[in-house]
């Protein structure tokens, strides 16, 4: 649990270790996106931290960051086929950010810094956190631009044509609210990310202070 609790709190990716931020300020303008974005990442956190630690013996170390990538890449294929064949909408939205996964420093990292020098149940407890982490920053970053920037939130869009279902909801009436388009623009998506991770930051070092 308090590898879990490490990976979303004290190494939160996004606002913490400041990772995996190109996904983060391109594909927030939605809260559905931000979700499957995370968990898309997580599920290849979770296997490739899983899989590295179980054979990390067995690579020499001259080799080892290639063949990181390579499992990483083979995983993020596997997942790219399965949305482009069971959610093409949502596939499409994604774009260049689900193949740029395999770049991703957040992924690369752990499996550098944790899942080659750690056993593979600590390997998979620090992907679940850091995933967590991750995909709640994307959500956060996605509810406030999608609310104030387009006075809604999509729960279900892209995926409907794999869940049957579409949700997308109005948060204020639209006669008393003014939507601030200015968060669904990329300058927006610098400014909500700079002010979560200065209050994301002040709140948890003061946290940390008081438990001293």
């Amino acid at each position: 649990m308090k590898t879990i609790k490490n990976g979303i709190i004290h190494e939160n990716p996004v606002f913490v270790l400041l990772l995996g931020l190109c996904s983060t300020l391109a594909i927030t303008t939605k809260f559905e996106n931000a979700y499957v974005m995370g968990i898309c990442v997580t599920i290849v956190l979770v296997l490739s931290n899983f899989i590295v630690s179980l054979i990390h013996k067995l690579i020499p170390t001259s080799v080892k960051t290639p063949v990181y990538i390579i499992i990483i890449a083979t995983l993020v294929t596997i997942l790219e086929l399965l949305l482009q064949y069971y959610a093409k909408d949502i596939y499409d939205v994604f774009g260049i950010y689900l193949p740029l996964i395999v770049v991703n420093c957040i992924i690369l990292g752990r499996a550098l810094a944790v899942a080659s020098k750690q056993n593979v149940w600590k390997s998979t407890l620090d992907g679940v956190g850091i995933g967590i982490g991750y995909t709640l920053a994307l959500m956060v970053v996605a509810s406030i631009r999608e609310v104030f920037g387009n006075n809604t939130i999509t729960l279900m869009d892209s995926i409907s044509t794999l869940t049957g279902y579409r949700a997308i909801y109005r948060i204020f009436p639209e006669n008393n609210f003014i939507p601030m388009q200015i968060l669904i623009s990329p300058a927006g998506a610098f400014l909500v990310l700079g002010i979560l991770m200065a209050i994301f930051n002040a709140v948890r070092k003061g946290g940390k202070h008081e438990s001293n």
